[in-house]
């Protein structure tokens, strides 16, 4: 209360200019400071005094969520989509399913979809669903070759995976095998030939098949293939391990199953992969993708997904735990992955394997699915 009052008689000296003046004339700092002190007094010692507002303080909003229909298995993805949750804090719910039976379910519910981002195992599950999907980024974009995404901008790929054909190292070598795959219908691989033909990476390879050879040798291939009693697999992992065991001399496969047993086995691993020297169908080169749904309810998260898939870190998580191609640069990968340049592979655009609806047709047309 003392320093209160001081002030008070110093407030009251200065309203009746009884305060010392300076050299200049004006009020001394002494005076001033008392006037600062007055208030600084009164507001301390009413406790009837409102109490100025507390400054506005921003709750940092929520970084939302994101709905991620995924035609890559569980597996495979899980942990690089757990890695971008957690680094952003987005709330990221992925529904699994075959690329075929997603892009299925995209069109049966339209406009009403949930999903915020496809993310198909080949071309043909994106192309299914193509009209659906809103431009992305050009930023994005740029981050691939431009092979590696829609023409139209509305996909882009997210890694590199290319046919081949496994086979038995302790039966075949390299010049055993055809440098084409019309060399399969010889009579010569009865009963030595695996295949998945409900893969969406064999369909796939049907489309640019028909692409590059026309429907009616395509339809003349698998006939071909048919009378040579091919075994019948679920997915390439059980092809990759039936070649190794013997049961079958050869399978049609993508790239990367063999890597993982070689990552597991070791380089003693009795199979390898072949990629046709002859190029065509069975050298081809496909891509994993990703695109955001124009009637995303989270566009920018959706964004930031596709471009974190294209980052440094996740291409070489896709380098090193799946053994697929990067498709962005420096990223290092496994010894005995063949690189890209040494693929005779055929030119085919992403956008031409789209028709995975004409390639199923015919597959059922000939009693294949």
């Amino acid at each position: 209360m003392g320093t209160f009052r001081a002030s008070i008689r110093l407030f009251r000296q200065l309203a009746t200019n009884t305060l010392p003046r300076g050299g200049t004339g004006r009020y001394t700092a002494v005076a001033l400071a008392a006037m600062a002190l007055l208030v600084l007094a009164a507001c301390g010692s009413d406790p009837t005094a409102t109490s100025a507002a507390p400054a506005a303080t921003s709750t940092p909003s929520s970084p939302g969520t994101l709905i991620v229909y995924s035609g890559r298995s569980e597996t495979l993805v899980d942990p690089i989509i757990k890695q971008f949750a957690q680094a952003t804090g987005i709330d990221v719910k992925a529904n699994y399913a075959g690329t075929a039976a997603l892009a299925i379910t995209l069109l049966e519910e339209g406009n009403n979809s949930p999903a915020d981002v496809f993310f198909a195992q080949d071309p043909g599950g994106l192309g299914a669903v193509e009209e659906m999907l809103a431009p992305l980024p050009q930023a994005i974009l740029d981050r691939v070759p431009s092979w590696a995404r829609s023409a139209d901008g509305n996909w882009v790929g997210i890694s590199g995976r290319a046919r081949t054909i496994v086979y038995n190292t302790e039966t075949l070598t390299e010049a055993d095998l055809p440098d084409s795959l019309a060399g399969l219908t010889d009579p010569k691989w009865k009963g030595r030939i695996g295949w998945a033909p409900t893969n969406g990476s064999f369909q796939t390879m049907v489309i640019g098949m028909r692409v590059l050879w026309g429907e009616e040798k395509t339809q003349h291939w698998i006939e071909g293939i048919q009378a040579n009693n091919p075994t019948r697999y679920t997915n390439n992992t059980s092809l990759v391990a039936a070649a190794a065991a013997g049961e079958i001399d050869i399978g049609l496969v993508n790239h990367y199953y063999l890597h993982r047993f070689l990552a597991e086995e070791g380089d003693d691993f009795p199979a390898r992969n072949y990629h046709p020297s002859g190029g065509g169908p069975g050298a081809l080169v496909m891509v994993a993708g990703a695109g955001m749904l124009s009637t995303a309810d989270n566009p920018s998260n959706a964004e930031r997904f596709i471009e974190f898939l294209l980052s440094s870190e996740a291409q070489q998580y896709f380098a090193n735990e799946t053994f697929e191609y990067p498709l962005v640069e420096n990223i290092t990968v496994h010894h005995l992955l063949k690189p890209l340049s040494e693929i005779n592979a055929p030119t085919v655009s992403m956008k031409d394997l789209a028709d995975l609806e004409g390639t199923q047709a015919l597959l059922q047309e000939i009693g294949v699915q």
